[in-house]
């Protein structure tokens, strides 16, 4: 079986797996023929893709493509949107987030989000920004918030720099450290699983830089999963990249593999820039 063939179908989630090299491979998450509509219009259509454990998988493909339809999905946001309707199964160590009985409270912060722009809550302090989620579900600890507080924080590359000011507006941070902060808000809840939704398109080149850096830091302990339309910064920072082109899973496999040796021609007409 090819690498391909193990991205493209359904392997076994979170049991040893064997790709094309023979090694173990582990699936935090996966989607099994996912199909959204918002109505009569279909957004993706029939997605199989796994996501292996502690990995970047970059999602790629020209404006309007389905990325982020698929990765709302992923987190059941498409709940709160009234005619959206969600086919097929995302499998979350093994369990179908959308069953019945799955409260998506509970889902996003096992499956946090970052979006395209830095989003603190204005009204708020920093402190109170990251331990908002855990206020949120009853934790009025003073140890534990304070703790979480610093955790998340280092896990962001955020704390040195604003450790002094914890009580201050998160609105006077500067927009890289804000969508730094935004991270560590997701990461307070500790996920399994961070989506993130363009994160650096709105910052400067030194902030994108820190936030690629935490990228790779925080794989070493989560599954990220990242929408990106700079083909450089995917190189960068993933381990496996999905080209989607019209609602349509194209290609998924290995970044290097796809970006130098593309199996579908619509995958190298695109990163080569032919269109886009």
């Amino acid at each position: 079986m090819s690498e391909q063939d193990i991205y493209l179908k359904s392997p076994k989630r979170l049991n040893p797996t064997t790709n094309s090299n023979h090694s173990p491979m582990n699936f935090r998450m996966e989607t099994k023929n996912l199909t959204v509509k918002y109505g009569s219009v279909v957004g993706v259509k029939d997605i199989s893709i796994a996501f292996p454990d502690k990995t970047v998988t970059a999602l790629i493909g020209p404006s309007g493509c389905g990325k982020t339809t698929y990765l709302r999905a992923l987190n059941r946001m498409h709940d709160l949107t009234r005619e959206a309707n969600v086919e097929g199964e995302v499998l979350l160590d093994n369990k179908n987030i959308y069953d019945e009985n799955v409260n998506p409270v509970i889902i996003r912060r096992k499956v946090g989000m970052v979006f395209q722009k830095p989003t603190p809550f204005p009204t708020m302090s920093i402190y109170d920004n990251v331990v908002a989620g855990l206020k949120l579900v009853g934790i009025r600890d003073k140890t534990i918030l304070n703790e979480t507080c610093e955790r998340a924080l280092k896990q962001a590359a955020l704390f040195e720099e604003v450790k002094d000011r914890l009580k201050t507006a998160a609105v006077s941070l500067s927009g890289g450290q804000q969508q730094r902060l935004s991270i560590a808000r997701a990461l307070a809840v500790e996920p399994g699983v961070l989506l993130m939704d363009e994160p650096t398109s709105s910052l400067d080149p030194q902030a994108t830089l820190r936030i690629e850096e935490l990228i790779h830091e925080l794989k070493k302990n989560i599954t990220i999963i990242i929408i990106t339309h700079n083909m450089q910064q995917a190189a960068r920072v993933s381990d496996k990249t999905a080209f989607f082109y019209m609602g349509d899973l194209i290609e998924v496999g290995d970044t290097n593999t796809l970006f130098t040796n593309p199996s579908k021609k619509q995958t190298e007409d695109y990163i080569t820039g032919r269109f886009g």
